[in-house]
């Protein structure tokens, strides 16, 4: 009754001591692992040679040796030897033979098939005989461990490397780049000369392929049921052609083989799933480079189809947020118009057209109305920074024991009602704009901590230690002279020149001429449209008013009045008498200015000298705006000035 190898090896002190050496020789690759395993069992047992012999075909030839063959291999005992069965309680073969000069042919069955086999062979003297079968099943245990812990180490090396990629795929924020290093990838880490990721387009009712090389635009279209891809997705499993067998090779679509030029041998595919567990795609690998795709790869190329389901579909999640942000920024940048034509208003237009695409510090002034807000959002609109977000802080709203944990963020528990962490306005505002409004209120210690995160580019939370980089761009405006603030002491003056790289003077709406009318036929059109009712007509009269009027609220005090027409008239045509609340105050400002002592007369020719001067004033000087604002035709201006001994020339002839 034939021994176990355990068995063997326990009765045999040398097979002992063998196997305590093969152990330490540690998990090396077949071509480092055998030639010093075989060189440690012809010492063991004083052989001068010891051979892994490889046999196809009636040939045999010696894979791995320690020491050279006294003679050629007894090809047919070795064949014999092969076919022989294994007894049941063992787990080889053992065989021998006589060999020349006394010494002995000694041979173990390692690995067998139908058409070939692996055998371990020593030649030496007739003493070894009894001690070899002992050797040769503490090879075979140790060949055993070497493999296993190879393949366990090699398992753990891919895991890290799938590891490795799964986190880089899901960096990638563009779906044709993230196929792209997911095909990169996976050829290199099972050993492939290419891969596709075939992706299911049901408004086209195709696979789209991607990468494809030698493909014009690098997409490949094929039909659903096309091939071996097609019956992935189609059964939902896992498909694998070998090179040598002719009824898998009639499976492979040749038409895509001719349109690339290229011949598939062998391919392995495997489906893609989404998060639901609908089948999405398909991932195929082709062309082995060494020899045939395995169980192994099959099982590791599933692995790979997950991880990049899951990375391809977080990849176009990100892109439809992208794109849907993008298409809000658009809708909200097309809301942001500045509405005129004055010199004044078309300076501030060309100053934000240029310091838009910059990182510049950009201080706007103004009073109140003038549209401070309104210049920033433009340029924030116009800027690269276009799709991220506009963050703003009313500077005068903010209480100084509140002000650090508003611009800064704070930690849980940094005082009573921090009740968990929050990031400040510059952390939100990265990558995007954050717009200080009313700086000039700003505390002076609310000054001194904006001033360090302005120098540094970094902000600490209030109750944290850890440095948070931002890269917001700070716009900030104000209705109130800074550098008179500056000269009392009020503002810091190291923060006023941080702040005032670029600066935007807004012109009040008194000085701007008929903006006035294109801005109250703007919104009156607006808020007709949200009230639904025909857009009101402006009656000569009532746009004489509107010029007239001094506007203390600038913009903001028209937009109101109109927002209120709109929604309170009934009229259809605006005249003056519409419009009690606007009193032009620009001509009963002059009265003051008339001596008492004149009579009606005179005051009433100095009442239309000055009357004339406002408004060849509000026309800078040009004449025939200045008539039609006082319902006159160009001549008859020139023909009065002239009646009232005002300077100006004379009035053409008629």
């Amino acid at each position: 009754m034939s021994l176990s190898a355990d068995e063997l090896i326990a009765r045999s002190p040398a097979a002992s001591h063998l196997l305590c050496r093969l152990l330490e020789l540690g998990p090396h690759a077949d071509a480092e692992w055998w030639p010093l395993a075989l060189r440690e069992v012809a010492r063991s047992l004083g052989l001068p040679f010891a051979g892994l012999v490889q046999g196809a075909k009636g040939r045999w030839t010696a894979k791995f040796q320690s020491g050279r063959l006294a003679e050629d291999l007894p090809a047919q005992w070795l064949a014999d030897l092969l076919g022989e069965e294994t007894s049941s309680d063992s787990s080889f073969t053992v065989g021998s033979q006589a060999g020349g000069a006394g010494n002995l042919w000694t041979a173990a069955a390692l690995r067998r098939s139908a058409q070939a086999g692996e055998l371990l062979v020593g030649y030496g003297p007739v003493s070894v005989q009894a001690t070899l079968p002992a050797v040769v099943a503490a090879l075979e245990l140790a060949n055993a461990a070497r493999t296993s812990t190879a393949t366990a180490e090699r398992k753990a090396a891919r895991l890290r490397a799938l590891l490795d990629v799964t986190v880089a795929w899901n960096r990638h924020r563009s779906t044709p780049e993230l196929l792209q290093r997911i095909a990169e990838t996976s050829t290199q880490l099972l050993g492939a000369e290419r891969a596709t990721i075939f992706l299911i387009d049901r408004t086209r009712g195709m696979l789209v392929g991607k990468p494809a090389l030698g493909v014009a635009g690098g997409e490949l279209l094929v039909p659903l049921q096309a091939g071996v891809v097609g019956r992935t997705i189609a059964t939902g499993e896992v498909h694998r052609i070998d090179a040598d067998i002719a009824s898998e090779q009639a499976l492979v679509d040749r038409a895509v083989d001719q349109s690339l030029n290229y011949q598939t041998r062998s391919l392995i595919c495997a489906p893609m799933r989404d998060a639901r567990g609908q089948v999405i795609g398909a991932f195929e690998l082709i062309n082995k480079r060494l020899g045939n795709f395995t169980a192994t790869d099959e099982a590791e190329l599933v692995e790979l189809a997950a991880h990049a389901s899951v990375a391809i579909d977080n990849a176009q999640r990100v892109e439809q947020l992208v794109e849907s942000n993008r298409h809000v920024a658009e809708e909200a940048a097309g809301r942001v118009q500045i509405i005129g034509q004055s010199p004044a208003i078309e300076r501030v237009k060309v100053t934000a057209a240029r310091v838009a695409h910059t990182d510049l510090n950009l201080l706007i002034t103004g009073e109140n109305g003038t549209g401070k807000e309104v210049i920033a959002q433009l340029v924030h609109y116009m800027s690269p920074r276009r799709d991220q977000i506009l963050v703003a802080v009313n500077c005068a709203a903010i209480s100084e024991t509140l002000l650090e944990s508003e611009l800064f963020g704070h930690e849980k528990g940094a005082f009573t009602d921090a009740y968990q962490t929050r990031k400040g306005k510059f952390e939100l505002a990265t990558g995007g704009t954050l717009f200080l409004d009313e700086i000039g209120d700003l505390s002076l210690g609310g000054q001194a901590k904006l001033l360090r995160v302005l120098e540094d580019k970094v902000v600490v939370r209030v109750g944290g230690s850890t440095p948070i980089p931002t890269n917001a761009r700070v716009i900030a405006a104000t209705n109130q002279d800074l550098a008179q603030l500056v000269r009392e002491k009020k503002f810091r003056e190291d923060l006023f020149f941080r702040l005032n790289v670029v600066s935007i003077s807004m012109p009040p709406l008194r000085d701007r001429g008929d903006d006035i009318l294109l801005l109250s036929e703007h919104f009156l059109k607006w808020f007709a449209t949200k009230a639904r009712r025909p857009v009101p007509e402006l009656a000569p009269a009532a746009r004489k008013r509107l010029l007239a009027h001094d506007w203390p609220g600038n913009v903001r005090e028209l937009r109101n009045m109109m927002e209120r027409i709109a929604y309170l008239s009934h009229e259809q045509r605006i005249d003056a008498s519409d419009l009690p609340f606007v009193a032009p105050t620009r001509s009963v400002a002059l009265a003051p200015a008339l001596p008492d002592d004149l009579s009606l007369a005179a005051a009433t020719d100095q009442f239309q000298r000055d009357y004339i001067e406002s408004h060849i004033r509000r026309a800078h000087g040009n004449m025939t705006e200045a008539a039609e604002s006082l319902g006159l035709h160009r001549s008859n201006l020139y023909r009065k000035m002239n009646q009232l001994g005002m300077d100006g020339e004379k009035p053409p002839r008629t």
